[in-house]
């Protein structure tokens, strides 16, 4: 099974910390950056499944970010979950909006951010179908979430 890769573009080290330890302990493969220029430049060059990203950041700000990724062919179906001390509704509107595929205000639980992220994954198709999702029937495989079907193993 290939791990998911989540860029997480955060300037506070002790967030950047604290995501990189819980979501490498549930096996995602994780990079982080603390300037939005970074971030930008590290999904247009690596593709991501997934981006965990800050408004509030040295240089390129995340929405300036947000937007210039969705606005590429290459990046603009790379999930995108806002994580961010602006909790106001305003600013939740804005955020999704700007394309953002879901959007979590600081503090926030890693629990919840982790199964907000596996649910977009689950919703792109870039999460592995567990092996009780596939449908077996003598030599016929179905998996439903990837939408993949197997004859005979091929």
């Amino acid at each position: 099974m290939s791990q998911n890769t989540v860029l997480i573009v955060e300037d506070e080290e002790d967030i950047r910390t604290l995501l990189l330890y819980n979501l490498g302990k549930e096996g995602f493969s994780v990079t982080a950056v603390e300037s939005g220029e970074l971030g930008l430049q590290h999904a247009i060059a690596n593709h991501p499944d997934l981006i965990v990203l800050d408004l509030m950041l040295p240089g390129m700000d995340g929405l300036s970010v947000c937007r210039a990724l969705k606005n590429n062919d290459e990046t603009r179906d790379i999930p995108i979950i806002i994580a961010s001390a602006k909790g106001e509704e305003a600013d939740i509107i804005t955020g999704l909006e700007m394309g953002a595929d879901d959007y979590v205000a600081k503090p926030f639980s890693p629990k919840v951010l982790i199964a907000r992220l596996r649910v977009l994954l689950r919703r792109t198709g870039q999460q592995p179908a567990d092996q009780g999702d596939v449908v077996r029937i003598h030599e016929l495989e179905i998996d439903p979430v990837k939408f993949k079907a197997r004859l005979a193993g091929e």
